[in-house]
């Protein structure tokens, strides 16, 4: 799996400063953190992958690095991708991340999927 590992201990920094609870899964050929078991923000190859208010979207997309994520070809509604020039400097990082903290009780948790066993 390969993924920024610099921007990930840089992520899970601030997320331990700001006293969040989280913890790191890999998905989505990268590492995703997790918080309140939610999707929060996830590191794919030099992204940052990072979940905002929809609300805000407009506050979020004319940032530097900024894109809509479209993992499935289909942009999705509050997922963004960052670019590294965009969190190069850490006073962005932890801007993106408290958005996303912020968000993070308003946003829906997926929905488990059940094994069915045969």
């Amino acid at each position: 799996m390969a993924y920024d590992e610099y921007l990930s201990e840089r992520v899970a920094k601030v997320l331990d400063e700001s006293k969040a609870t989280f913890y790191e899964k890999k998905m989505f050929g990268g590492i995703c953190f997790m918080v309140e078991e939610k999707m929060c923000y996830d590191i794919v190859k030099y992204d940052l992958m990072v979940r905002l208010n929809p609300d805000i979207a407009d506050q979020i997309e004319s940032k530097m690095g900024c894109r809509p994520m479209d993992f499935t070809g289909k942009r999705m509604k509050g997922y963004y991708y960052i670019n590294p020039k965009g969190v190069d400097l850490q006073v962005d990082l932890e801007y993106l991340v408290q958005l996303a903290l912020e968000f993070n009780p308003l946003a829906k948790a997926s929905k488990k999927k059940t094994k069915i066993k045969i």
